[in-house]
């Protein structure tokens, strides 16, 4: 299976025509809060997101899962309990595509990464700040009781 984005060309064609299915890895610890990625490909450059990304053509959610894991974060992720799905009108309404996103709760071995060991643009979010998709913002707030930066 091919690693990175898809083309441009092939993604527009395909997601122009039919809702895109996502795996989001929610890494996430009480005391510490949840990984987040600052976006570095279109759509959305500069936000922050949890990170994620496309299940492509005859792949399995799970190897999808592990994929991105290893793309987004450079660490070796399991896809533990399905917490729910993530839905972007967002993205529709202006008009990049369609995505639906299933969520599971990240399982690593020898337990969650530290600050330290995530690539740059990744850290741990006690609080989820105002960059943050908004889809997600609720995802996280409904599921963990997280809350938004005050700042």
């Amino acid at each position: 299976m091919a690693r990175g984005p898809l083309p441009k060309q092939e993604f527009d064609y395909l997601y122009s025509r039919v809702p895109r299915l996502t795996v989001e890895i929610v890494l996430f610890e009480p005391d510490r809060g949840v990984v987040l990625s600052l976006r570095e490909i279109p759509p959305n450059i500069g936000s922050l997101h949890i990170p994620g990304g496309t299940v492509r053509w005859g792949e399995r959610v799970t190897d999808a899962y592990r994929r991105v894991a290893l793309d987004e974060l450079g660490v070796e992720v399991g896809a533990g309990r399905l917490l729910g799905y993530i839905e972007y009108p967002s993205h529709f309404e202006n008009d990049l595509d369609s995505p639906v996103g299933l969520a599971f709760l990240g399982e690593t071995r020898g337990g969650p990464p530290a600050a330290a060991e995530l690539p740059v643009g990744c850290a741990w979010y006690a609080t989820l700040p105002p960059e943050l998709y908004a889809e997600q913002r609720e995802f996280l707030e409904r599921t963990f009781g997280m809350e938004a930066d005050p700042s």
